[in-house]
């Protein structure tokens, strides 16, 4: 073969990110993609969450962002609607979910697994509770609902800590997404800038280059870029950190592999072909605007009919631009001249009052607050709660749904693999086959509730039909079902015996094992 044929390297096949360069060019097309919403972000942000991290620049931390807001009425409403989130689907320290057996298991095995995934469930939950994840979680939600797309960090704690389990809220400012084949947001990168001291404290082993050292040792206070890849990688996730420095060519600077990812990435909504959500605050954002606009207006016009505008004639005495309007001022004018003359308000906005009534009026229903917020009375009667429950079912069903399945199940599966590999629970799988994940947050009890009233009207018509009637019941059937309805724990449930309550004459159908 003669020397010019040199045979050449195999090429990197697409998708194959083994070396960093590869890593950081997906990173800069996702974050292409992400382009377009960051103006609509911000404006949310302006408008609604005053407080968010913006996109346009890593602004102060500290500084006034609530410049140009003059109406109140939208960040209200979204802190309103994110503490209901809070309460309704994880409501800090009550039990929020529950493990119970699967339907594979026989009614021995149910009996005696109960009780163990009961407390498996109390452990998980108590891990919960001694994180900061009531902290964290909830200014995820406040992202959601402002611009209708978050991302929690969910890592392993170090050893000795209080909870083995610790969470981190990520501005969506440092978040880059992409959508897998599923239609879950699987795939993270998050760029953050650190300095020398905080990559070493993180990852000690790292071999950085001599130039980012060098810089370092100049001015300790230089902050490098890094980013960091969550991807998926078959049933598992490919987890790396590169050095983007701009002083050297990017290196690695730790890798590795996750049986599940560390960032729980959720959305409110979603349209059909696009990859980050939508929100609430989107869809009554021109009211938000013009709401705003208004109260500027009514504001404006409420300093000039408080100072006034006035005219006066230049006659060499007068000089307008001394006057101070205050009281007890004497003003000098010529005489015979006009002097100061208030000038004539060419309007009149007795209308505003009823204009931002109504723009408010909307926005506080766009955001559910009229629907979702405190109850007014004092007391309320069982018919009231349960309409309510319904109401807030009905309400935030659809979004309930996508939250269970892209926040709350990721969540805990998370949670028992960390906890499962430390020792602390036993060593369960969560599958649905041999272990259910039961949901007992408030919205998943009131979602059951018209189901329960259903059936119990139907046990009360039943009992009024006489005792034929009522012998078609199978009472220990009717019970299970009841408490698995209501969230009562498995081990306080016996597992029904096969084939009891078929034969009511035989008196067999309240029956346990």
């Amino acid at each position: 073969m003669p020397a010019s044929a040199a045979v050449k390297p195999p090429a990197r096949r697409k998708g194959d990110l083994s070396e960093p360069e590869a890593l950081l060019e997906r990173y800069r097309v996702a974050r292409e993609r992400r382009g377009v919403w960051e103006s609509h972000w911000q404006e949310c942000y302006d408008h609604a969450l005053p407080n968010g991290r913006p996109f346009r620049g890593g602004g102060t931390p500290g500084e006034r962002r609530v410049d140009r807001l003059f109406d109140g009425t939208a960040p209200d409403a979204v802190e309103q609607l994110a503490a209901s989130l809070l309460s309704e689907l994880t409501p800090p320290w009550s039990r929020w979910f529950g493990f119970q057996p699967g339907p594979t298991l026989t009614g021995a095995e149910r009996d005696r697994v109960a009780p163990l995934l009961d407390r498996a469930a109390g452990i998980v939950q108590a891990h919960f509770d001694r994180s900061n994840f009531a902290v964290e979680i909830h200014q995820s939600f406040l992202d959601l609902v402002a611009v209708g797309t978050a991302s929690l960090l969910m890592e392993e704690a170090a050893p000795g800590a209080p909870s083995s389990l610790r969470f981190t809220a990520v501005p969506l400012a440092e978040a880059v997404l992409e959508e897998g084949p599923d239609g879950r947001l699987d795939a993270t990168f998050r760029r953050s800038e650190a300095t020398l001291a905080q990559i070493l404290q993180r990852f000690p082993g790292a071999d950085l280059p001599d130039e980012v050292r060098k810089q370092a040792a100049g001015d300790p206070d230089s902050r490098f870029p890094l980013v960091e890849a969550v991807l998926p990688d078959g049933t598992a996730y490919r987890w790396g950190v590169v050095l983007d420095s701009g002083l050297a060519e990017p290196s690695w600077l730790a890798q590795g592999r996750f049986a599940q990812s560390p960032f729980v990435n959720f959305r409110w909504l979603k349209a059909p072909g696009e990859t980050y959500g939508r929100s609430p605050v989107m869809k009554a954002l021109p009211d938000i605007k013009t709401a705003n606009k208004v109260v500027e207006l009514v504001l404006k016009n409420a300093s000039i009919a408080v100072t006034g505008i006035w005219q006066a004639d230049d006659d060499g005495v007068l000089n307008p631009t001394t006057i101070r309007l205050v009281p007890g001022t004497i003003i000098p004018k010529a005489v015979g001249s006009a002097g100061l003359t208030p000038l004539a308000n060419p309007g009149r906005f007795d209308v505003s009052q009823l204009v931002l009534d109504d723009l408010r009026g909307r926005i506080r229903h766009a955001l559910l607050v009229d629907r979702l917020g405190p109850v007014e009375s004092a007391r309320m009667t069982a018919t009231e709660v349960l309409e309510r429950s319904v109401e807030m079912a009905r309400l935030l069903g659809a979004t309930y749904g996508r939250l269970q399945a892209e926040l709350m199940t990721p969540l805990v599966l998370r949670a028992v693999s960390i906890l499962r590999r430390r020792g602390e629970i036993p060593d369960i799988t969560v599958d649905g086959r041999l272990v259910e994940l039961q949901h007992r947050s408030p919205l998943a009890q009131a979602q059951a509730q018209r189901d329960v009233q259903a059936t119990l009207r139907w046990l009360d018509s039943v009992k009024a039909l006489g005792p034929e009637a009522e012998a078609t019941v199978d009472a220990a059937a009717t019970a299970h079902w009841l408490g698995e309805a209501f969230g009562v724990p498995a081990k306080l449930m016996r597992a029904q015996v096969a084939g009891a309550g078929l034969d009511a004459g035989a008196g067999a159908g309240g029956s346990n094992g």
